[in-house]
Formats: C-alpha cells, structure tokens, sequence
C-alpha cells in the first residue's frame, strides 16, 4: 500500500513498491506514453476514459493513488470521496493546478503532485504559431484554396519585425515565447512579479501591466490561474489596448474575460484572438463532439469570427511533452512510495 512520505528521522525504503494507480480522463496518447514510461516502474495501470467527479470518484476506490487531468474535479466532496476509498496521493500530469482545493487537500492528509515542467517549448512554439497563423490567416487561406479559391483579398498580414509584444508572465514557457519573438526581431516587453535574469539579458523591457496593454502589437498570457490573475483581461484592459491588437491564451481559460473578448471583437477594437483554452473547455475539449450541437453560446459565437483561431487545448501535445509528463509523473509516485520527496509536491 502507498505510504506516506518520510520524515527525515524515519527510514527510506530501498525500492519501490508496485503502486495500484487509477487514471482519469484518459485517451489513447495518454495509455502509450504512460504504459512506455512504466516499463522502468512497474506500477499497476489503471485507465479510465472518465473524467474525475462526484459520480466518478468510486471507480478510485481501493487506489492508493489517482492520476488526474486539467478538467477533472478535485474538489472537497471529491477529495473527501478518495480519501473514504483509501487514495493517499494525487498525482497530477499537469503543471496548472486551480482545478484542485489544496486546502481540503491536506486537512485530508493527501500528498498532490504536479509536472511543473515538461516541454516549455511545446507550448511556446504553438503560441507562436497561432500568431503566425492569425497574421498571415493561414487558416482561412487553407480553407480557400481546398475550395478552388485563389484570391488574396481579405489575407493582408502584416511584418513581425518590429512590433511589440507584450508577454504576460515570464516563466518556463513565457521566457520561451520572448526569446522567440526575440529572434523575429520584435520588441518584447513583460510583467511578472519575478522578473526573469535571462530575459533581461536578450533585452527583454520589464513594464507595468498598463504599459503592456498600451504600447504592445500583441499580447500573450502565460500567467497560472490564481484569484489575482482571474479574468486579467477585462474590460478595463482591453479598452486600454491598442485598436486592432492581437491577443493569445495558450494559459488557463479564465485568465480573459471572454464576454469582454466578444464584445471586443464585435466593435473591431481585437483583430485578432488566438485561443487554446477556454474557460468552460471541461464541457468541450478532449471529445469528438463534432456530431452534436454546441450548447455552449458564447464558444459558439466566438467560432463565428473570422479572425478567430481556436484550437483545444493542443498546445501541450508533442512526443516529447508526452514523454516528460508520464515520465515526471510516475516518478513522483514512486519518490512518495519510497517515503521520499520528489520536489514536485504542492505543499
């Protein structure tokens, strides 16, 4: 059975037990990376195509640990739910975490990890290219063309030297993105409460949020989800913003206001809104859905502009972000089983 981790005066196991572990939200990518990473562990998988809530918390029971996803709900009821049923560690394959109560978390005496880290590049990259895309509407271009359409009206871009990019937190993955556009020869300013040696050094310009809104071409969030950064793009924000200014999310969802988003982009003051999150996705992303209505009205009107580009939650998708997740996730398990820290725990 899964333990918990070690004080310093007590004795640290040698090797690692196998660990029953229950997976939620699973898809088939989820099960090759997993099962390839498992080779070195030997832990007991267990996959469930189910998302993670109050209906399916009894599928855990009996799991020592739990393995969840961004949209799965981990909650007090829920997390009172695992604890009933024996689970003593979640474990998370993401590095956001708004979507656990951390507070209910440890009254319960649960141990929750995260991947802080996998591939700062696979996001990066996709921000850059949604940016690449909305510019160039590379996007609407493919569709014309399969049509027999070869017209260029309507598909007027503009130079990336130059312009001002305003990058909204400078982490693993923002100070990815401002080396990038660094490289474009574009003018990168930033905020984040820890501003970032490195980034200074490529000549990053650290400013105040105001100053972001009001001198930057483009905007991109790489901020987490927290009760400060909720909804950092507001109203307020964007009527402080540039007409015809460009913003990207590849973040959290909740990080923009999307009814102001819409509102914006009625009024041609957005040109252009690149997502790959969206603040209800738990509802949308990760299922065919293709056959059905959407239900969702304000993601069904946000599909209706032109200068739209969403994609779901994809920006995190490549081998080798797969690769780090399972592998930084199975090894927190076993850190936990050996009665050790891995370094990647919450609290």
């Amino acid at each position: 059975m899964l333990s918990r981790a070690a004080t310093p005066s007590e004795p640290r196991r040698k090797h690692t037990e196998r660990v029953r572990i229950a997976f939620f939200s699973t898809h088939s990518f989820d099960r090759e990376s997993f099962d390839e990473a498992n080779a070195r562990h030997r832990h007991d998988l267990h996959y469930f195509d189910a998302r993670l809530g109050p209906a399916t918390s009894v599928l855990a029971r009996g799991f020592p640990a739990v393995c969840a996803f961004v949209n799965d709900q981990l909650n007090a009821t829920v997390l009172t739910a695992l604890s009933a049923g024996r689970t003593r560690m979640i474990a998370l394959r993401s590095a956001g975490f708004n979507h656990v109560d951390l507070r209910a978390a440890q009254e319960l005496g649960l141990t929750v990890s995260r991947v802080p880290a996998y591939s700062p590049h696979a996001v990066a990259e996709h921000t850059v290219a949604l940016m690449l895309a909305l510019n160039r509407k590379i996007h609407r271009a493919y569709a014309r063309v399969r049509e027999g359409n070869f017209a260029l009206d309507g598909l007027l871009g503009f130079d990336l030297v130059g312009r001002t990019v305003g990058v909204v937190g400078t982490g693993k993955i923002g100070s990815v993105v401002a080396r990038i556009v660094t490289g474009f020869g574009c003018r990168v300013l930033a905020y984040d409460i820890a501003p970032d040696p490195e980034c200074r050094a490529m000549g990053v310009e650290y400013v105040p949020l105001d100053a972001i809104w009001s001198q930057s071409d483009i905007i991109t969030l790489h901020t987490p989800l927290t009760p400060e950064t909720r909804h950092t793009v507001d109203a307020k924000a964007i009527a402080r913003m540039k007409p015809g200014v460009m913003i990207i999310n590849t973040g959290r969802g909740a990080l923009v206001d999307t009814p102001a988003l819409i509102a914006a982009l009625k009024e041609g003051h957005i040109g252009h809104l690149g997502l790959d999150v969206y603040e209800e996705e738990e509802q949308l992303f990760f299922q065919d859905l293709s056959s059905h209505v959407i239900q969702d009205d304000v993601f069904a009107r946000l599909l209706t502009f032109p200068n739209v580009l969403v994609t779901a939650h994809q920006a995190f998708f490549t081998r080798e972000a797969l690769q780090g997740i399972s592998a930084t996730t199975l090894d927190n398990i076993s850190a936990f089983e050996e009665g050790r820290r891995s370094g990647n725990e919450l609290y």
